[in-house]
């Protein structure tokens, strides 16, 4: 059964990734249309085309390499200026690039196909077509966050507890994601596990204070260091009042970016000292209003920018890792095999109920959709955003253009940068090997 339903997960996120990439392109598709451009192919996919059907003047299929998709709309590049055409004196490997490219890209232009070439819409159309596929995915991405606050709740720490750590880990032992091993002689008995906690204790009081929520039992707890104070639980039932010192530790400081832990310039782990008893809440999904919604969204934008700032810092990280033989932090990067196979494990164990396997999903599918808006509108060519910096920067041109009596420069001509878009696909392609690899001979999980 735990296979069967593994399988069913991956299936489950490998439709949404497959739905998220076709709802892009077709983010591109209905507005490329509307403004009269000639769209010859909708792909999900790239390679070899394994199955398509021809609609009117479109053929929409699917290819053999699920990492993405496009659309291919006529007259991408403008025609090259009077004197730029290719010169034998001049003739180079990236000229040549560019210049085959142009050929191509005009070979599909008929003489009814004129006023339907994408180079000659308005500026402002243009950067429509562009950003219809990344406001597709954002608006996916709201549309899960809206189900996981209306419908399922958002996860809040509660003050029951979920498990005691028998002892206090060192923070070498923290750092080298051994947490969950035995304790060793030498690590302090924790402060929990002493008083006799145990997991299921509903902590009603700490230190004199009625508690009413997780974050307010935290605050107790740092600032009652190194002092015997007297907590109350409700265990099956009845109330029970015990002694607990807090213990003043240093524990490790972890950048909720990357999920590892942050060093200090000479290589030592970075630690804050807190009031530290060693209990782990339970939680529980708590419904949300409409109100959180666009709140919620910025919050996670955030921190996808962040991880899209340091992308290929992360991802160097985990090929030194893969060298290294080294671990991956469970908020690291992955491809599209390992958010399959986390999908796979969520759904299979039998750690959290159905509901919460839902909301899970949700989430993960929310997510993705969010950082795919966030890293199409990356100003780089081939993605989304290289082609809407594009066409403002000849907004700028052909405005100065106008304000000094100049002559009209004419379109963004996206052909002569084919060699950097050439060398951006390249490093795109390169990450997202080293990620499959790390997901198939190292992967993240999560359970």
């Amino acid at each position: 059964m735990g296979i069967l339903l593994f399988i069913i997960g991956v299936i489950i996120m490998a439709v949404a990734i497959g739905a998220s990439i076709g709802l892009h392109e077709i983010g591109h598709l209905v507005p490329a249309k509307k403004f009269g451009v000639r769209v010859p192919q909708y792909m999900i996919g790239f390679g070899k085309t394994l199955f398509s059907v021809r609609r009117g003047e479109t053929e929409y299929g699917f290819k053999l390499i699920p990492l993405g998709g496009y659309i291919s709309m006529i007259g991408m590049y403008p025609p090259a200026k009077t004197g730029e055409g290719l010169r034998t004196s001049t003739t180079g490997p990236f000229s040549q690039l560019i210049e085959d490219a142009r050929a191509v890209d005009h070979e599909r232009i008929s003489e009814t196909d004129e006023n339907r070439v994408f180079y000659k819409l308005p500026i402002y159309k243009r950067i429509i077509i562009m950003l219809g596929g990344p406001v597709m995915n954002l608006l996916i991405g709201v549309v899960c966050v809206a189900i996981l606050i209306l419908g399922f709740g958002s996860a809040q720490p509660t003050t029951t507890v979920s498990s005691v750590s028998q002892c206090v880990k060192t923070v070498s032992s923290e750092q080298e994601n051994n947490a969950t091993a035995a304790c060793a002689e030498s690590d302090p008995k924790a402060p929990a596990a002493a008083a006799g906690l145990k997991a299921g204790d509903v902590i009603t009081r700490f230190a004199g204070q009625d508690i009413s929520s997780w974050n307010q039992l935290t605050d107790e707890i740092k600032t009652h260091a190194n002092q015997s104070v007297e907590v109350t639980v409700l265990r099956d039932g009845k109330t029970e009042n015990l002694t607990i010192e807090p213990m003043l530790t240093a524990r490790p400081v972890m950048n909720e970016t990357t999920g590892t832990y942050e060093k200090n310039e000479d290589g030592s782990y970075k630690t804050t000292d807190v009031g530290f008893i060693g209990v782990s809440p339970s939680t529980e999904l708590v419904p949300g209003t409409a109100g959180d919604i666009l709140p919620t969204v910025g919050e996670q934008m955030k921190s996808i920018y962040s991880s899209v700032l340091r992308l290929p810092a992360r991802v160097f990280e985990t090929a030194r890792v893969l060298v290294t033989n080294g671990e991956r932090g469970v908020n690291g990067p992955m491809s599209v095999v390992g958010v399959g196979r986390i999908a796979g494990e969520i759904a299979s164990t039998d750690q959290i109920n159905l509901k919460e396997k839902a909301a899970t999903l949700v989430s993960m599918i929310g997510t993705l959709n969010l950082f795919l808006f966030a890293l199409n509108l990356v100003p780089l060519l081939p993605l989304d955003g290289g082609h809407v910096l594009g066409a403002l920067w000849e907004g700028v041109r052909k405005l100065f253009a106008r304000l000094f009596g100049r002559q009209n420069p004419g379109p963004f001509d996206a052909a002569k940068l084919l060699p950097l878009t050439f060398v951006v696909a390249g490093a795109f392609g390169l990450m997202s090997l080293i990620l499959i690899t790390a997901d198939i001979f190292k992967p993240i999980t999560l359970l």
